[in-house]
């Protein structure tokens, strides 16, 4: 047991003695790694030192910088504001003394108004004295020598007036005469074409009388029957072979002849049949109105017409006036506006379009009411058509202001197309109401002893009371006629107004 004590011991001892030893060199080992870190904290502190002080070494350079940039500009300033302030107590010193200058020639002004108030006034007591002697002396005052030179001078002016717009015609005529005849031909020339004259009834012929009663039916029922459906007058009377259709509107008539030829050529005429056929050619004609209005709108070289308005137009194709066909005149207007707005420098298109639909209104019905010009207008509208195009429409008769050069030249297209030799032809009676129209608008004006139309209308000479009409005053009457005639009255081309004064003297040897 002893020996085992020993060894026991021994261990003991070496175990305390290596603790020993490890604890001292821990603390050693500890102390080393102390002392680098506090050598560590004291480099670090010395070169947060020194970048410090070189921070502050540098702040204080770029402040000193930062004043001598200061001091600088602001020397510039103050030289600057030294240099406005001279300036401007210059301008202050010669602002004074165009002030004072200013004074110095108001008060010479005043005393000049002064003597001007003053001479003014003793000019006025001059001037009532003299107005006072003048009344005196004249048997007349103030207000009554005034209306009499007034009616003098007016006298006076009337009568240059006159001599200077003679004088101005004549100059003036000559070369827009020549210019508007070469225009003019060029355009007729170039569009000359055949007009074909129809009437306002349509005439049917017949295979034979028999077919007459035919026609008219057990007790008039097919003509009845006929003339419901269709919406036109048949006349059945002794014309041989034929039967006459009339009815206010064109298209209605046309349809009617077209249908009635078909039950002629059938042979099978009866009510229900009458109304069959009317009712089929009714639809085939809204198809022949538009291949009419495509057909113009491509030879008068129109384009993007809408195709409600294409079919309106297509209906001129059935309407006539003074029996020139109306599509064909508007498609010879469009393409004579064309020519002349060619030639004038004027808008082409413009007067292209504005030819060709300038008497659409002519193909809307009686219940429209109002000129064909201005419901015309009204109904392009809804079609977006240019304003320009709108006001050649309306204005093509006069019955609104012309805006436009376009204008005057689709008035103009329109004259020639039916104002040209064998363009147009109108009834007798139509034609003796036109020329009475005529000879008594000019009857009406003062000073017109007696008038006639000559040339079918084209013209009207007025012989004038020479004693009452002096020669200027003739040159303002034909103007003054010619005015209402066109206010008055409806006609194709124009009319020439001519003013006769013939003097005169008579005497007797006894």
């Amino acid at each position: 047991m002893g020996e085992m004590i020993v060894p026991i011991i021994i261990g003991i001892l070496s175990l305390g003695l290596g603790g020993t030893l490890g604890y001292f060199a821990g603390q050693r080992l500890i102390g080393s790694k102390v002392q680098q870190a506090e050598n560590q904290a004291r480099e670090i502190r010395e070169e947060a030192e020194t970048a410090q002080k070189q921070l502050l070494v540098q702040a204080k350079e770029e402040a000193l910088r930062l004043k001598d940039e200061t001091e600088q500009e602001l020397s510039k300033r103050q030289r600057r504001m030294a240099q406005r302030e001279e300036r401007l107590q210059k301008r202050q010193e010669a602002l004074d003394k165009r002030l004072d200058s200013i004074e110095r020639r108001e008060r010479n002004l005043n005393k000049r108004q002064s003597t001007l108030d003053r001479r003014s006034n003793e000019l006025a007591t001059i001037e009532e004295k003299r107005v006072a002697e003048l009344e005196r002396v004249s048997g007349m005052t103030q207000d009554e020598a005034r209306t009499e030179i007034l009616k003098t001078v007016e006298e006076s002016a009337r009568v240059d007036m006159a001599r200077v717009l003679r004088e101005v015609e004549a100059e003036t005529k000559e070369t827009a005469d020549r210019k508007a005849r070469e225009i003019i031909t060029l355009a007729i020339q170039r569009i000359a074409s055949d007009q074909v004259a129809e009437t306002t009834v349509s005439t049917v012929p017949l295979p034979s009388d028999d077919m007459k009663g035919r026609i008219i039916g057990r007790q008039g029922r097919n003509i009845r029957a006929f003339e419901i459906a269709s919406g036109v007058e048949v006349v059945v009377d002794d014309t041989p072979d034929a039967i006459i259709l009339t009815g206010f509107d064109p298209v209605r008539r046309e349809i009617a002849r077209q249908a009635m030829e078909i039950l002629i050529n059938d042979g099978r005429i009866h009510p229900a049949r009458i109304e069959k056929v009317i009712a089929k050619v009714g639809e085939e004609m809204e198809a022949t109105l538009i291949e009419a209005g495509e057909s113009a709108t491509y030879e008068a070289n129109v384009h993007g017409l809408n195709r409600n308005l294409i079919k309106l137009l297509g209906r001129l194709k059935y309407r006539t006036s003074y029996g020139q066909n109306q599509l064909l005149h508007a498609v010879e207007t469009a393409h004579l506006a064309a020519i002349i707005a060619s030639e004038l420098g004027a808008d082409v298109k413009t007067a292209r379009m504005g030819g060709l639909l300038h008497d659409i209104g002519k193909a809307m019905t009686h219940e429209v009411e109002g000129p064909h010009a201005i419901i015309g207008a009204e109904e392009v509208k809804k079609y977006n058509i240019p304003p320009q195009v709108i006001n050649c429409i309306a204005s093509h008769h006069h019955e609104v202001e012309q805006e436009s050069i376009e204008a005057v030249i689709v008035e103009a297209a329109d004259a020639i197309s039916g104002a040209r030799p064998g363009a147009r032809r109108e009834s007798l009676e139509n034609y003796v109401k036109r020329i009475k129209e005529l000879e008594g608008i000019a009857n009406n004006f003062p000073g017109v002893k007696e008038s006639f139309a000559i040339q079918a209308g084209r013209e009207i000479r007025i012989i004038v009371k020479p004693d009452e009409v002096d020669d200027y005053q003739a040159i303002v009457l034909s103007k003054d006629i010619a005015r209402q005639v066109e206010a008055d009255m409806q006609y194709a081309g124009q009319i020439k107004v001519t003013v006769i004064r013939e003097t005169r003297v008579v005497d007797y040897a006894k």
